[in-house]
C-alpha cells in the first residue's frame, strides 16, 4: 500500500453540542412562548414548536449527511476510490495509477474540484472538503504518485 485515506465530512459541533443546543433553544421557545401564551397570542406557541421540530429536523439531516466517506487506496496497480454514501451503499472505481493525473486549480476555491484522470476519464473527489484540506489531499497523492513511479 502506496496511499490509503479515509475522507469524510467535517461536523463542528459535537452531540454533546447539539444536545446543549438543543435544550437552549427549547428554553428560549419556552421562555418566549410563555410570555406570548399570557399576553393573549396563544397560536404563536405552535410556531414556537415548530421552529424546534425544524431546527431539531436540520440538524440530524446535517449528521446523517456526515456519514458518507471517500476511501482512496493506492497499490502498484491500482487506485481504488471507494464511496459510501449516508445510507451505507457502496460503490468503488478503479484507475490505474501510470497514467494518474492529479488535478487541482491552484489555489483551490470553494467550488474548485479535486479530479483524478486517467485514460480521458475523470473522477472528482473530496468535493465535500474545503478547499484547503482539497489542496492538502491532492499534494499527498502527488507525493505518492510520484514515490510509486520511481519504482
Amino acid at each position: 500500500m502506496v496511499f490509503d485515506a479515509e475522507l469524510r465530512p467535517h461536523r463542528s459541533l459535537s452531540m454533546r453540542g447539539f444536545r446543549l443546543l438543543m435544550m437552549a433553544v427549547i428554553g428560549v421557545s419556552a421562555i418566549a412562548g410563555s410570555a406570548v401564551y399570557l399576553a393573549g397570542a396563544w397560536p404563536v406557541v405552535g410556531f414556537l414548536g415548530a421552529d424546534i421540530l425544524l431546527i431539531y429536523w436540520a440538524f440530524r439531516a446535517s449528521y446523517r449527511a456526515a456519514r458518507r466517506c471517500e476511501r482512496l487506496r493506492l497499490t502498484q496497480e491500482w487506485l481504488t476510490i471507494q464511496r459510501i454514501d449516508p445510507k451505507g451503499r457502496d460503490v468503488t472505481q478503479a484507475l490505474r495509477p501510470h497514467w494518474l493525473r492529479v488535478e487541482l486549480d491552484e489555489p483551490a476555491g470553494p467550488s474548485t474540484p479535486l479530479r483524478l484522470w486517467s485514460h480521458g476519464r475523470a473522477v472528482v473527489v473530496g468535493s465535500f472538503l474545503p478547499p484547503s484540506e482539497r489542496e492538502r489531499l491532492a499534494g499527498a497523492l502527488r507525493a505518492a504518485l510520484g514515490r510509486l513511479r520511481v519504482f
